[in-house]
């Protein structure tokens, strides 16, 4: 088994707390040295209290399910010979209520728009590497939610 792990990190400073009115902007840290700006969502808490330049964590699971199906698209495209040239998902992710009530992120829908060079897919060969991609992506293995893929060519 591999470990993957993050640094996750908020200070108060000298803000109130018990008010509730406290920052929400915090830090993500990675392994490779990547630092990225983490907030709660801007319409969950409220501005000035979450910042909207930073990434809250349903942003930031829906940019992993995209990422994890694109990383083995590429693998796949490439051992089916295909030069991918660029890739762009706007991948987003809807909230709902569990049967307790509870808010989770039940849908995320990628829309991948691939442009090759070269020999171009047909839609069937297409969907077929974002199939095995799905497939192959530990990310989508590890969530509940609703995971649907609409390729296009670019």
């Amino acid at each position: 088994m591999s470990g993957h792990g993050a640094t996750v990190e908020w200070t108060r400073g000298d803000q109130a707390f018990v008010d509730k009115r406290y920052s929400r902007a915090h830090v993500w840290r990675f392994d490779g040295g990547a630092v990225v700006p983490g907030s709660s969502a801007p319409s969950g808490v409220p501005v000035p209290m979450s910042d909207p330049a930073g990434v809250d964590p349903e942003e930031a699971m829906v940019a992993s399910l995209s990422s994890c199906h694109m990383l083995w698209f590429l693998a796949f495209a490439a051992n089916a010979g295909l030069t991918v040239d660029r890739y762009l998902d706007e991948a987003s992710g809807e909230l709902d209520k569990n049967e307790a009530g509870k808010r989770y992120l039940a849908r995320v829908a990628l829309k991948p728009v691939t442009t090759f060079t070269g020999r171009q897919p047909d839609q069937a060969e297409l969907d077929a590497l974002h199939h095995a991609a799905h497939e192959h992506c530990d990310m989508a293995h590890s969530v509940r939610s609703e995971i649907t893929v609409t390729a296009r060519l670019g």
